[in-house]
């Protein structure tokens, strides 16, 4: 069976950020994604990240959960963003600012795909808050309060495996104030590098359906970044969803960076997930250009593979186009109309 002409929408890529950005539009030497290959893959819309790598070291290391200042960060981010309008500016891609501009591009094949702009990491926003309105004036629709290292807002999971993501403490003062005006101006709250002391203060919160835009499931990888049973519930009882990440150090049980990992694994974390909560709460989030893709997806161009890989575990035409599109759908709907 071929699902191969069902749209995609996938919820994680850290494009934007890398060195060879300006080729977007026209084709990257290297990488995972570009608007070519997006093309071939069927991908017409995703989120869009703009992350800020940790700075060197006088020695050149880049030390894991070291903090980044302000300053730097915001810098970092309003370069990074600009290349996602400036793309915009071009037609090469419509940056997804209400429900109707993702309904555009799934109906539109010819037309530039969608692209939800999103901060990863919320260095760049001030504890006042009041970067947030900017940003969100400018198209911000997406946001995840930290990274992999603490900051004004809570604290990331430091990547390691086997382990549980419940190390650190919550969100600050200025944290819950973040999520709870995320959920004012329709800002999606992601959640796949929160601890999980974090995460259930953002749970108890209620500022919109739960999501881990890229994330595995733990109970089959053990690794601090993914999310756990207890988790999981949480995730389906608010209606929202887990964004299945494509990179084997989050999918293989021994958590190796290893390319030679299958495709299968992917729908057997997407399979976990829907028996246990319900199909509408699977969605895809690659995490291109952010970690090691298996090698028989090899990048976006080969999302249909995927697709008929979803078919072979069983899932129907239905439930396929459901994870494929419609569920993230669902979801940016609910949290951009709040």
């Amino acid at each position: 069976m071929s699902t191969s002409p069902i749209p995609v929408f996938d919820g994680h890529n850290d494009a934007i950020t890398h060195e060879d950005h300006a080729d977007l539009a026209t084709g990257r030497r290297g990488g995972d994604l570009d608007l070519p290959r997006m093309l071939a893959g069927g991908m017409r819309g995703g989120i869009f990240a703009v992350w800020t790598r940790t700075p060197p070291e006088p020695d050149g290391s880049r030390p894991r959960g070291a903090p980044v200042d302000r300053t730097i960060a915001a810098a970092h981010a309003t370069a990074s963003a600009g290349r996602l309008f400036a793309l915009e500016r071009a037609g090469a891609v419509r940056i997804a600012r209400t429900v109707a501009d993702l309904d555009a591009a799934y109906a539109d094949p010819d037309g530039p795909p969608a692209a939800v702009l999103h901060i990863e990491g919320a260095e760049a926003i001030d504890p006042e808050l009041e970067a947030l309105d900017l940003w969100h004036g400018a198209g911000l629709r997406s946001l995840g309060p930290v990274w992999g290292r603490p900051n004004a807002f809570g604290e990331g999971v430091l990547l390691r495996a086997p382990a549980s993501p419940d190390m650190g403490a919550g969100l600050t003062d200025a944290g819950r104030a973040l999520v709870r005006r995320c959920g004012e101006l329709g800002i999606v709250v992601d959640l796949s590098h929160i601890n999980e002391a974090g995460f259930w203060d953002v749970a108890r919160i209620e500022a919109g359906p739960l999501v881990a835009s890229h994330s595995g499931v733990h109970a089959i990888c053990p690794s601090s970044r993914n999310v756990t049973d207890r988790q999981i519930d949480a995730i389906g009882a608010t209606g929202g969803l887990v964004g299945i990440v494509f990179g084997p150090l989050f999918l293989r049980p021994d958590a190796k960076e290893d390319p030679n990992t299958p495709l299968s694994l992917i729908a057997e974390h997407a399979r976990y997930v829907a028996d246990r909560i319900g199909v509408e709460h699977v969605a895809l989030g690659s995490d291109f250009d952010g970690t090691t893709m298996p090698a028989p997806l090899g990048d976006v161009a080969g999302l249909p593979r995927l697709l008929d890989e979803l078919a072979t575990a069983g899932f129907t035409s239905d439930e396929i186009a459901a994870i494929a599109w419609h569920n993230w759908r669902r979801v940016f709907a609910a949290w951009w109309q709040a």
